[in-house]
C-alpha cells in the first residue's frame, strides 16, 4: 500500500515537471513572438528583424543551422538573406527556383520535410555543402502573404530528426511573423520610391516655372538656377538645418513667381520705373503669397518670395521688416540675388566684376544687408 502511495505521488511529480516544461516552453515561444511583434513594429531596418526571428528560430527549435531567403521576382532567385550556424559563406549567393531544397520549396508552395539527408536526392552541390557542415536533417517552409511567396525559411539539424506537432506548431508561426516582416519592409520600401518620385516630381515642377518667368524676362535668363544653388549653399554655411534646405530650394526658385501678377508694360520697361509704376512693381511678393499659400507643400518656402526684398534697416518692402524680423533665409536670398544680379550683362549696363560687386555687398552690410551674412557669403566665395 505504502509502495502503491509512493508510486501515484512520483507519476503525480512527473506529470506536474512535465506541464511545468510545457508552460515554460510555450511562454519561451509567445515572449519570442512578441520581441518579432515589437521588432517589425519599430525597425524599418529588415537586416535587424530578420536577425532577430533566425534567433528565435534556431533557439526554439533546436536548430543546429537555419537560412532566410527572399525571393527577387525579376531574377526569379532565392536570395540568401540570413543564416544561423553556418561555417560555410551563404549570403551573396542564389538558388534559382524550382531547383534544391529551397527552390521545391518556394515553386510547390509546401513546406518539405526531409527526416534524413542522406536518403533523400539532394543536388551534388548542396549535398557536398551539408556534408562539409554536418547537417543531417531538413526542413523548409515558405513565406507566404497575400497569396505570394516571398521566401523560404529553412531549418537543419545534425542527427536525423522528425518534427513533432508542437514544433511543427512553433515553426508555422515563425513562419509568418518573417513573412509580415518581410511585406512590410517591401511596402515600407515601395512607398518611400514612390514619395521620392512624388518629390522629384514636385520639384521638376517647381524648375519648369522658375524656367517660363526667366523665359518671360529675358533680361534674368538662368538667374533663377544661379541664385537657388548660391543661397542654398550660404544657407547651409549658416547653419540651416539641412532638412530645411530643400525649402530653401523651393522658395529660391520661385522668388520673383508674383511677378507673373505684374504687367508686362512695367516688368519689361527697359528705363525707370515711374512712381505709381513702383508702387504696382512692389506688390509682387504679395502675389507670391497669393499663388503659392493654396499649396501646402510650399508655405515653408514663402519666407524668400514673401520678405526677399526686405533690408536690414528696415527701408525695405512690402512690410518695412527690420533686422532679425526678417527670416534668415530671405536676408541671405538678398545678398545673393544683388550678387548675381550685378555680376551679370543687363541691357543697360554691362556686368561688374566679382571685385566690384563684392565691395558693393560690403558697403551694404547693416543698411541693406545683414552683416553677419555678408561676412559668410565673402567667405563662401573666397
Amino acid at each position: 500500500m505504502v509502495l502503491k502511495t509512493v508510486v501515484q505521488s512520483l507519476e503525480l511529480a512527473l506529470d506536474r515537471a512535465a506541464k511545468t516544461r510545457t508552460l515554460e516552453e510555450r511562454l519561451r515561444h509567445v515572449t519570442g513572438l512578441r520581441e518579432i511583434d515589437q521588432a517589425i513594429a519599430s525597425s524599418q531596418d529588415l537586416s535587424v528583424t530578420l536577425g532577430m526571428i533566425l534567433d528565435n528560430v534556431a533557439q526554439q527549435l533546436g536548430a543546429d543551422a537555419a537560412t532566410l531567403l527572399l525571393l527577387d521576382r525579376h531574377s526569379l532567385n532565392l536570395e540568401f538573406a540570413g543564416t544561423r550556424g553556418f561555417t560555410t559563406v551563404l549570403q551573396g549567393t542564389a538558388v534559382k527556383l524550382g531547383a534544391g531544397l529551397a527552390g521545391q520549396v518556394a515553386l510547390n508552395r509546401q513546406p518539405l520535410n526531409v527526416p534524413d539527408l542522406q536518403d533523400a536526392r539532394v543536388p551534388v552541390a548542396l549535398r557536398d555543402m551539408l556534408v562539409r557542415e554536418g547537417l543531417a536533417a531538413y526542413y523548409g517552409a515558405p513565406l507566404i502573404i497575400k497569396g505570394q511567396v516571398l521566401g523560404v525559411i529553412e531549418v537543419l539539424h545534425r542527427e536525423p530528426f522528425e518534427p513533432s506537432a508542437i514544433w511543427l506548431e512553433t515553426f508555422e508561426m515563425l513562419t509568418a511573423q518573417a513573412a509580415i516582416a518581410v511585406d512590410n519592409a517591401q511596402l515600407f520600401t515601395e512607398l518611400e520610391g514612390k514619395n521620392l518620385e512624388l518629390r522629384l516630381a514636385y520639384d521638376e515642377t517647381i524648375e519648369g516655372w522658375a524656367h517660363a518667368l526667366d523665359l518671360r524676362d529675358h533680361e534674368t535668363e538662368g538667374h533663377s538656377r544661379r541664385v537657388t544653388e548660391r543661397t542654398v549653399q550660404l544657407c547651409r554655411q549658416l547653419g540651416i538645418p539641412s532638412e530645411k534646405l530643400v525649402d530653401v530650394r523651393r522658395g529660391a526658385l520661385l522668388h520673383d513667381i508674383g511677378k507673373m501678377g505684374i504687367r508686362d508694360g512695367i516688368l519689361l520697361k527697359p528705363g525707370p520705373l515711374t512712381e505709381v509704376e513702383w508702387v504696382e512693381m512692389k506688390q509682387h511678393p504679395g502675389h507670391a503669397v497669393k499663388v503659392l499659400s493654396p499649396i501646402k507643400f510650399l508655405r515653408p518656402a514663402l519666407d524668400i518670395p514673401q520678405y526677399h526684398h526686405e533690408k536690414w534697416d528696415g527701408s525695405g518692402y512690402p512690410l518695412g521688416l527690420k533686422g532679425e524680423a526678417i527670416p534668415l533665409v530671405a536676408r541671405a536670398f538678398a545678398v545673393v540675388d544683388v550678387y548675381d544680379a550685378l555680376t551679370n550683362d543687363r541691357p543697360y549696363r554691362a556686368a561688374w566684376t566679382h571685385e566690384r560687386a563684392l565691395e558693393h555687398i560690403q558697403s551694404g552690410a547693416g543698411s541693406h544687408f545683414d552683416p553677419r551674412v555678408v561676412e559668410a557669403f565673402v567667405q563662401l566665395l573666397v
